[in-house]
Parts: C-alpha cells; sequence; structure tokens
C-alpha cells in the first residue's frame, strides 16, 4: 500500500508547492479549522482547492506535514482504489489531518464521511465538493457533527486585492448606506474605479482568470457543462435526456434573461413537464449557473416558480449569453453580491428587496426614483458613476461587501 500511497502523497506535494500565499479568499478566516469535520461546498472555478492547500501550506510546516494528507475524489486512481484503504494507512503512520477534495465524485460520499468520523477517532477532516450537494438530507447523519460551509466567487472587493490594486476592508450594508460617500471618495482618491469595475464584470468573477490567456469564456463554458454533465448525475442519478435537457434550458434562458418566466412556453420548447422543469431550473441554481428570484410568498422548498431569471454572474453571462443587455449586467452584479449573505426577494416596486426592509433600483448615471418615490429606505444603485448623493449610491460599491 505504502508504493501506491506514494503517488498521491506526490501529487499532494506537487499541489502544494504551486498554491499561491498572496491572497486569501474572504472565506479562509472565517473557517474554525479547530472543527473535527468541516465542509466547504461552491461552484467550480471559485477557489475551493486552493483554500484548503493554503491552510495545509499555513498550519503543516516541516515534519508536521506528515500530519496532514490532501487528496481530490476526481482523481482516475480512485476509479481502481478504495479511499478507506488511503485513510487507514495515513491515520496508522500518524496522520491527524485528512482534506478531501471533490467529495461528491464519491457514490456514497455521505455515508463515506460518516464512517471515516466514526471509525477513525480522532482524525480531522475537512473536505469540498459541488455547490449542488444537498447537505440537509439524512443519510449518513453528518449535520450534528458538520460546520458546514458555502464559498462564492470574487467580489469586486477581492478582485481589486487580488489585482494588486487596492486592498479594502468588506462593508457591511448598513455601514455602505449610511457612509457611501466618504467610502467611495476615499477609494475613487486612490485609483480610477470603473475601470476596473468593467473588468471585474467581464472576466473577474472566477480566480483562474489570471492563469487562462486565451479561450477564458470557453473555459467557462466548459465549467457550465462540467457542471450538467458531472455534478449534476453525480448528486441527482438523472438521465441522459435530463442532462441534455438542462443544457438546453441553460443556453435559452441564457438568451433572454432576465425575464418574468413563460414557464409553459419553456417546458414546451423542453419537450418536458411543470415538475420536472422546475427540478432542472433549481438544479441550475444549485450548481452555481442561475440565480432566482422570488417574491415573499415563494419558496424554493416547494420547487415553486420564480419571479425573475439570472445568469448566475456577470462573468458567466459574458460566456453564455450571445448579447450582452446592460441592465441585465447591472441587476446581475447587484443581486449577485447582495445575496452573498442578505436575502433578496423580488418587491411589488423597484428591482430587489434586501432583507425585507431595503428596496433597491438598479439602472443608470441618468436613473430617477421615478418608480420608488415616496417608499420608506429607497436606494437607487447607480452605474457608471464614483461616488453617489444621500440615497443614490454607485453600483459599484455593492461589491465591497465580502
Amino acid at each position: 500500500m505504502e508504493e501506491q500511497i506514494s503517488y498521491l502523497i506526490k501529487i499532494f506535494q506537487r499541489k502544494l508547492a504551486a498554491t499561491p500565499m498572496s491572497f486569501f479568499r474572504y472565506l479562509y478566516p472565517v473557517i474554525d479549522w479547530n472543527d473535527t469535520l468541516i465542509g466547504i461546498k461552491g461552484p467550480k472555478g471559485c477557489g475551493k482547492s486552493t483554500l484548503l492547500l493554503q491552510h495545509i501550506k499555513e498550519a503543516f510546516r516541516g515534519k508536521d506535514l506528515e500530519k496532514a494528507l490532501y487528496v481530490s475524489l476526481d482523481n482516475l486512481w480512485f476509479s481502481t482504489h478504495d479511499i478507506i484503504d488511503v485513510v487507514d494507512y495515513h491515520y496508522t503512520h500518524g496522520g491527524t489531518h485528512l482534506f478531501i477534495d471533490e467529495i461528491h465524485y464519491h457514490k456514497h460520499w455521505q455515508t463515506l464521511l460518516k464512517n471515516i468520523t466514526d471509525d477513525f477517532p480522532g482524525l480531522h477532516v475537512a473536505y469540498t465538493g459541488s455547490s449542488m450537494l444537498q447537505m440537509e438530507s439524512s443519510e449518513g447523519d453528518l449535520s450534528r457533527r458538520l460546520a458546514m460551509y458555502e464559498m462564492r466567487g470574487l467580489s469586486f472587493r477581492e478582485f481589486l486585492e487580488y489585482e494588486g490594486i487596492l486592498q479594502l476592508p468588506a462593508v457591511t450594508l448598513g455601514r455602505l448606506l449610511d457612509d457611501h460617500v466618504s467610502i467611495a471618495i476615499d477609494v475613487c482618491g486612490k485609483t480610477k474605479i470603473l475601470e476596473h469595475f468593467k473588468k471585474y464584470l467581464e472576466v473577474g468573477y472566477y480566480p483562474f482568470y489570471k492563469s487562462v490567456h486565451h479561450g477564458y469564456y470557453q473555459r467557462l463554458q466548459n465549467v457550465a457543462n462540467q457542471v450538467i454533465e458531472v455534478d449534476y448525475p453525480i448528486v441527482d442519478d438523472i438521465t441522459m435526456s435530463t442532462i441534455r435537457k438542462t443544457k438546453k434550458l441553460l443556453m435559452l434562458l441564457a438568451e433572454r434573461v432576465p425575464q418574468l418566466p413563460k414557464m409553459n412556453e419553456l417546458y414546451k420548447e423542453l419537450e418536458t413537464d411543470r415538475n420536472q422543469g422546475l427540478k432542472m431550473l433549481y438544479a441550475l441554481q444549485r450548481g452555481g449557473l442561475l440565480l432566482l428570484l422570488s417574491d415573499n410568498t415563494k419558496s424554493p422548498d416547494n420547487l415553486s416558480r420564480p419571479d425573475k431569471i439570472y445568469i448566475n454572474n456577470p462573468t458567466m453571462m459574458f460566456a453564455l449569453s450571445p448579447q450582452i443587455d446592460t441592465g441585465t449586467l447591472r441587476e446581475t452584479f447587484f443581486f449577485n453580491q447582495l445575496s452573498q449573505g442578505h436575502e433578496v426577494r423580488y418587491p411589488k416596486a423597484g428591482d430587489f428587496l434586501v432583507d425585507r426592509k431595503y428596496l433597491f433600483e438598479v439602472g443608470g448615471k441618468g436613473k430617477t426614483f421615478d418608480q420608488i418615490k415616496d417608499i420608506p429606505n429607497s436606494y437607487l444603485a447607480v452605474d457608471n458613476t464614483e461616488t453617489g448623493h444621500r440615497n443614490r449610491i454607485p453600483l459599484w460599491m455593492f461589491g465591497l461587501m465580502y
């Protein structure tokens, strides 16, 4: 077994050596690495693997590195080998920490985790998986012992740091609403923020943009395909017909979003029924490809029809949509950034209701309050402007919140 494990250790060491330590995602300091079972889920390409390796590189030095082992279950090696044998070898040879990447590639991943935590007392396990994973499932009974985290793509704030432009602390929504003028003056005194915002919208949501010099949007299309062709069947055990219909659904929506969806027409085009159509729609949301906006009467648990559908983020919009509508781009950015840590709903007036309290209308420089006048706690999120005034807030500033 030692010779076979040495192959995995070489891969681990190679990846560790190549792991950069100059930039850490927003989630890194939030995780309590002392927990015995840690789960990190999120869309492909958001930096989950790098986060694990950064922690190993920082926490395990010298001889202590032998106590940690990183493996990725999408490695072909596991098609002919059992992960439990690897865990047993690591544990019996003094290993104390195990890091499992792409956990969803194991058919019974929840049972696997339960067996590891039950059968190897004291072993600390951290794993990553697709954002499609349904952690509330009772299989394996993990909920009582699991510390679960969800990771998003880069915020505009993180992008500025990643590009070496500015290091800014995250701003709460409350402080942004109260103090946006002074924050904007400070930022705009240091850099030309709008040109960076434009680049962020086009390429900046996925950290791997720096390592892809040609064909970046093709790479993002491949990410979308892998979510549908690989992650979705693994997680939900669907048929090839459903895979094809889900891909078609995504491309149809990419041409039309945002919309008050005429779902019956979509079902007809897809040759499917309401139940399967909604399942595919919510699978694309869980996979980090769509954002679904509903009013306060809708519940995702009931797979109800959303009021509005968006591509998940502006960068994915550029990869999937044949034409980019500026208004849609603005709304997509706002919804994507605010949906991290806040409840965003579809209001009767305006574009977005945040935390059931704050009403926002999103638009260009000439946007007025006409549509939301006389409504308490109403704000404009305005594009193409560096600084705001009173309840007019520059759109780019909503990217400073994580």
